[in-house]
């Protein structure tokens, strides 16, 4: 339970985590940045990492000046570690995706994988740039765009488009509205809204996955 709490504290106070992170290392920083965006995209046993929330509050941290924290390089680190990730995954899944997949479902989840799999069956190539708005997806379609869904200089591009979207997007959201004395009294809030809010394609493609769908009788024009 106290790893628990430790947890939720982190995330529902990450805008204060993270400046206490860059005035106690200073450019060292960059590299635990990097370390956290390579992780949660490169690795398919770390999708619990913090995504979304993480871009927006680097933003809102970049925007307070005593941080010390460049906004520019912040989100060059990002869109590095972003993409690094994505390449290292595809290509974990690439050679060693289907024998991992048997003999490890522990490590690699069957229900993860195949949530991804509908996404790309619906989406396409796009699924890559979307998938980059939706948690948990986010990690694991460079791995099964590798097991075969994707050639690699396709990926690579819906990769690079994904990632300078989702940079581009979410850290200047964080930079504008980060400085707002209503958003740094309810960040926890706003942490919230960002998460429940990536989540939210994913619940409703499963609620309506899980939604029977009725079928008209042959024959029966009518409908009666």
């Amino acid at each position: 339970m106290d790893v628990l709490r430790q947890i939720l504290d982190v995330v529902l106070h990450l805008q204060d985590h993270l400046f206490d992170l860059t005035t106690r290392y200073g450019s060292w920083f960059y590299g635990i940045l990097f370390g956290i965006i390579f992780a949660e995209t490169g690795l398919v046993v770390t999708p619990f990492l913090p995504g979304d929330s993480l871009v927006f509050a680097v933003g809102a941290v970049a925007a307070n000046a005593k941080s010390g924290l460049n906004v520019w390089l912040a989100g060059l680190v990002m869109l590095t570690a972003a993409l690094s990730g994505d390449t290292v995954n595809y290509w974990i899944g690439r050679t060693l995706g289907k024998h991992l997949s048997r003999r490890y479902p522990w490590l690699v989840r069957p229900k993860h994988l195949e949530r991804t799999h509908e996404f790309f069956e619906k989406y396409g190539p796009k699924t890559v740039i979307l998938a980059r708005f939706v948690p948990i997806v986010r990690t694991f379609t460079p791995f099964v765009a590798g097991t075969g869904a994707m050639p690699f200089p396709r990926f690579l591009m819906f990769s690079v488009l994904g990632a300078v979207l989702w940079i581009g997007l979410i850290l200047p959201c964080g930079w504008f509205f980060g400085g707002r004395e209503f958003v740094r009294r309810h960040f926890e809030l706003i942490v919230l809204g960002i998460i429940l809010v990536s989540v939210l394609p994913m619940v409703v493609e499963l609620w309506r996955a899980r939604t029977p769908r009725t079928k008209q009788a042959p024959g029966d024009v009518s409908g009666n």
